[in-house]
């Protein structure tokens, strides 16, 4: 038997493959987001004007940043410094933290 792959099922395909699933433990995330509350806030929302807000933020973008600014590829001497020793897995259950956030 051929297996034919249909319009729909590309556009299914690609779908799943162009938007990776993070999955993201929010409850982890909220256990280890004490650092990072001290400027983007407990609610997510940054405690002045050059702090961003992460809540309701899109959970792929903010595993996206934090690994940036984790590896270097994008650059804030404070942002790189209190990445330095987090785990994959920790920036994709907080990313799932303030994601969760409204």
């Amino acid at each position: 038997m051929k297996l034919r792959i249909t319009p729909v099922i590309y556009s299914i395909l690609f779908m799943c493959l162009a938007n990776p699933v993070h999955a993201g433990d929010a409850a982890a995330g909220k256990a280890k987001s004490a650092t990072c509350s001290g400027c983007h806030g407990a609610d997510g929302i940054g405690t002045n004007d050059q702090n961003p807000n992460l809540a309701g933020q899109k959970e792929a973008y903010l595993v996206k940043a934090t690994k940036a600014y984790r590896d270097g590829t994008r650059s804030d001497p404070m942002m790189g410094a209190m990445l330095k020793a987090l785990s994959d897995t920790d920036i994709e259950n907080i990313s799932a933290f303030y994601s969760s956030l409204k």
